[in-house]
């Protein structure tokens, strides 16, 4: 099971898709964690999803924590493909749960009443190819190949 887990290539490309993953969602994480970037924090955006989007808590958290802390652990690529297969999840529950009824693009210009799915897309696309492929040269979980 270790083996599979934290399965990588000696490749350069993976360190590339964990850093743009990690740019790119991080701070919607810290939105919902911490408040960051104008998001609601970790309490009022509890409260969004147990009451407006009526979720269970523990989904709840676990959707929170997933996009905050997944990212981290993509950055220093630590249970790679764990963390990117989470954060694919929630990318696919919030373009279809949240964004599917505004379209597919981003709302660049305000002529929609919320965003799109496209950011989505390219996302789980970023992290399917970490799920598949690892995480590269310069992570934790390549240095952890030989451990297990």
């Amino acid at each position: 099971m270790f083996e599979t887990l934290f399965s990588t290539s000696g490749d350069i490309i993976p360190l590339i898709l964990r850093i743009t993953a990690f740019v790119v969602i991080f701070p919607h994480g810290a939105q919902k964690l911490l408040g960051w970037f104008g998001g609601y924090g970790f309490k009022g955006t509890y409260g969004f999803f147990t009451g407006t989007m009526k979720f269970p808590g523990i989904l709840a958290v676990l959707i929170i924590l997933g996009e905050s802390f997944g990212p981290v652990l993509l950055l220093v690529g630590f249970l790679t493909k764990f963390a990117a297969a989470s954060i694919a999840i929630i990318m696919i529950g919030a373009a279809v749960l949240a964004h599917r009824q505004n379209g597919f693009f981003i709302n660049w210009n305000g002529n929609q009443k919320g965003e799109g799915y496209e950011f989505h897309i390219l996302a789980c696309g970023l992290l399917i190819a970490l799920v598949v492929g690892g995480a590269g040269v310069y992570s934790v979980d390549f240095n952890l190949i030989g451990k297990f």
